[in-house]
């Protein structure tokens, strides 16, 4: 049996930070546990390579179940890392707070203390941008926050279409307006990605009171007498327990995490009573209010090597590794989606609801199909405040069991409905001239006119997860929230959840980076 003051499950993009911030006390013992492997893997720290971390073996596959509406004969998943630095490790990196009143929505839903005004200065401190420094923006942090250096020729095109169609270019979209077009700051510093565990971990690494430890698999969390006293936990085969003086901090992500809960006895008690699991603490909301941002990939066909995916030829891998290697430029310094766009399916929204992607190649991201020929690029575009809620249940009480995932894609008809406007939205952006003279012809859906009822069909067969799960142990003071606004959890003491779980709702765009402020402001609750 271990002893430490802080237990941190996951070594996610929260958990990296949590396990920093909190080891700067060098009167305070803290152990970080990561599932999967270290960050050793070259790929990760090169931009250009996200087409392999987006579908190689440091991603966990969770199958999901879809809706009855969604006719899918496959049995289609949803990849979670399974990595130290988390989703931050092997994402591309693109760099998005969502808009304010997505913070003032998390306290109108009772998580008091997160509105934007409270968070902002997190972001700013967490922040080491290479463009901006102004009252939304900052340097001198830990994270690396850059422009892209190189911006392949097809993307400014693109954004030249988006112009053409109405769309305004817009310099930065986390100044607290999204609306418009433009290039997409990362988080990378001087040509390599700035993930949580480079940013926060490797500062922190010599610190003799920090202990991380890689392939190790939490079974469960103890209680005792109503307080969380540590956890179960299994690396190289052997089973032992580690003790937690002060608190267990749960950062496993928002699938992992409220499976966890469950299994430890944390949950909905007839859902826990069902599988034999004795009932610690009853809590209904653990596993519900799932939320993920949708997505559609629409795939072009080029006439020509005019994308990235000409450097699938060897002689241009060779060429853009010599670049890198002496110069940290050229291709590899790319994320690949270099611009995107936030926009309007429907008008009577207040802000933009779907994000746009401009991946410049095809089958770069696991799922999405390659284009015969081989040159093509991909449209992929989210719809960014789902109304659809799904859940995270148990399949068994082995802890090797997958959890049920259940997202309930398009249970509201009003997200069919958005995704299908959004959809057709940006076909029309490529059949605008800046970007239709590279297109030989669209590849999926099918070349040819289509009516908004074969889109909307499209939609409903087609989409896939974003990967942004949220929501399944979210901040509150109802009878369904799962920790309070210092994301403690209810009913039981020395115990936190800290990740994408405890968002009432999903930001308006790639969440990763507030699931590092989360672990910034979180530090500052516990140090007070």
């Amino acid at each position: 049996m271990e002893l430490a003051d802080y237990v941190i499950v996951g070594g996610g993009s929260t958990g990296c930070v949590l396990a920093s911030r909190l080891s700067e006390d060098g009167d305070a013992q803290v152990i970080l546990l990561e599932e999967g492997p270290r960050d050793r893997n070259p790929y990760i720290h090169i931009p250009g390579a996200y087409y392999k971390t987006a579908q190689g073996p440091l991603l966990k596959r969770f199958p999901w179940e879809p809706t009855d509406a969604q006719n899918r004969a496959e049995a289609p998943t949803m990849v979670q890392a399974s990595v130290l630095g988390g989703g931050s490790s092997v994402n591309a990196m693109i760099y998005i707070r969502g808009n304010p009143d997505d913070y003032a929505q998390w306290e109108a839903l009772g998580a008091t203390g997160w509105s934007y005004l409270d968070v902002l200065p997190y972001f700013r401190k967490a922040e080491n941008n290479n463009r901006f420094c102004n009252e939304v923006h900052a340097t001198g942090g830990p994270l690396g926050v850059s422009d892209i250096d190189h911006i392949h020729p097809l993307t400014r095109a693109w954004l030249q279409a988006c112009q053409q169609k109405g769309l305004p270019l817009n310099p930065d979209f986390n100044s607290g307006d999204q609306a418009g077009c433009g290039l997409y700051q990362i988080t990378a510093q001087n040509g390599r990605r700035s993930s949580a565990a480079v940013a926060y971990l490797n500062p922190a690494r010599k610190r003799e009171n920090l202990s991380i430890r890689t392939k190790a698999r939490v079974l469960r969390v103890l209680v005792e007498g109503g307080r969380a006293t540590g956890v179960e936990v299994v690396q190289n085969g052997k089973t032992s327990i580690i003790r937690a003086r002060r608190e267990v901090i749960l950062s496993a992500g928002a699938i992992n995490t409220p499976k966890l809960l469950m299994l430890s006895g944390i949950g909905p008690a007839a859902e826990l009573e069902r599988h034999g699991i004795k009932v610690v603490q009853d809590l209904p909301g653990v596993g519900q209010n799932l939320q993920d941002h949708i997505e559609i990939s629409l795939v072009y066909q080029l006439n020509g090597p005019h994308s990235y995916d000409k450097y699938k030829k060897l002689h241009w891998k060779a060429l853009a590794g010599l670049d890198y290697l002496l110069f940290k430029g050229g291709p590899a310094s790319s994320n690949l989606i270099e611009g995107g766009a936030f926009w309007w399916a429907d008008a009577a929204e207040t802000h933009p609801d779907i994000q746009f992607f401009m991946v410049v190649g095809a089958g770069i991201e696991e799922g999405v199909e390659a284009v015969p020929g081989g040159n093509g690029c991909t449209v992929n575009l989210g719809q960014i405040r789902p109304r659809s809620r799904g859940e995270v249940r148990l399949n068994s009480a082995d802890p090797a069991d997958f959890p049920r995932v259940i997202p309930n894609y398009f249970k509201d008809p009003y997200d069919l409905e958005a995704i299908t406007d959004g959809t057709m939205f940006a076909m029309e952006v490529m059949e605008q001239p800046a970007i239709s003279r590279y297109v030989a012809r669209r590849h999926l859906p099918e070349a040819g006119p289509l009516t908004r009822d074969a889109v909307r069909r499209f939609c409903q067969t087609t989409a896939h997860a974003a990967l942004h799960p949220a929501g399944t142990c979210r901040a509150g003071s109802d009878e369904m929230s799962v920790v309070d606004p210092k994301l403690r959890l209810h009913g039981i003491e020395g115990l936190r959840v800290a990740d994408a779980s405890i968002m009432p709702t999903l930001i308006s765009g790639n969440p990763n980076a507030v699931c590092m402020v989360i672990g910034e402001k979180l530090a500052d609750l516990m140090r007070a």
